[in-house]
């Protein structure tokens, strides 16, 4: 039997995946969450062997929660879910060590062969995310990207300064130069976009 954490926001998802699984014969789900911060918590506490996350989910994002499981749940498969193609969420998943990033519009005998794949020893990856991943290229630095990230949560110049170690000139031109990247004109502009690409 595989043991599971569901961590998924919508409450309808989650129980009937839950009960699809259940379904399938071979998977307990031994725990749910409904935010990532719960699902770091469940995952600590119940010790399963899959963790089937959700990417968009409130207070810390699957992403986030997937590194902290692989972090303190040793011998733990993570499987990423998403309704979103986004390149940067991929590239974030890939270095984060994740075991599979799927889509969440397949049927869920799918879902379910490819879980039982990850713990097999595969890792599996959607094909169309792959291919999204390859297409789009992110063109912020490191740096750019840190920037944008401090301004998504409403730092101002200086705050952001102070917070990178930085002159307030440079991070100007930080932001200038990530506005220019990605072609907009405003900050907010730049950081929706970069957000919809998975960047930040």
């Amino acid at each position: 039997m595989i043991r599971v954490l569901l961590a998924e926001d919508q409450g309808l998802v989650s129980d009937a995946l839950a009960t699809l699984l259940a379904l399938e014969g071979d998977f307990d789900v031994v725990a749910t969450a409904g935010d990532g911060e719960e699902a770091v918590a469940k995952a600590v506490a119940s010790q399963p062997d899959l963790a089937l996350l959700d990417i968009e989910m409130p207070k810390v994002s699957g992403l986030d929660a997937a590194e902290q499981i692989l972090t303190e749940v040793p011998g733990v498969r993570v499987v990423l879910l998403t309704t979103f193609a986004r390149p940067g969420y991929l590239m974030r998943a890939l270095q984060a060590g994740v075991h599979g990033y799927l889509l969440k519009d397949g049927k869920v005998e799918q879902l379910a062969a490819h879980l039982r794949s990850i713990m097999a020893g595969q890792r599996v990856f959607d094909p169309a995310l792959m291919m999204a991943a390859i297409e789009t290229n992110n063109p912020l630095s490191p740096r750019e990207i840190d920037v944008l990230r401090l301004a998504k949560r409403g730092l101002t110049t200086r705050q952001m300064a102070k917070e990178l170690f930085l002159s307030e000139g440079t991070v100007r031109n930080y932001l200038s130069g990530a506005l220019a990247k990605l072609g907009c004109a405003t900050r907010q502009e730049a950081i929706r976009k970069a957000d919809d690409m998975g960047w930040l």
